[in-house]
């Protein structure tokens, strides 16, 4: 399967809990067909305390979400769009709503 998703897309998520949420693409693991969003799938991990003094014991991070719940917004049409591309030579990716080259 072709990963039409590229780190520093903008995003919208389609499925999941945190359905309807935008962020940017932070990575992309093409063997798990995961991509890291900023400020979406967010998790509480345990972290070591530091010190005394120290209170909170949790740390939030973002986990990975399945490509199949992300549409890429269009940065003409501003809208969630399907991608294609115009032939295989040259991987320019276009949106299939409004037909605009993205890359």
């Amino acid at each position: 399967m072709k990963i039409k998703i590229k780190k520093d897309d903008n995003v919208l998520v389609i499925a999941g809990r945190d359905k309807g949420k935008k962020g940017k693409v932070i990575a992309v693991y093409p063997d798990a067909n995961r991509v890291l969003i900023a400020n979406v799938n967010l998790r509480k991990k345990t972290i070591r305390q530091q010190d005394q003094m120290m209170d909170k014991n949790f740390a939030e991070r973002e986990v990975p979400i399945h490509i199949s719940n992300v549409m890429v917004i269009c940065p003409h049409c501003k809208k969630p769009a399907r991608l294609g591309r115009r032939s295989e030579e040259d991987h320019k990716r276009y949106c299939r709503k409004c037909g605009k080259d993205i890359d």
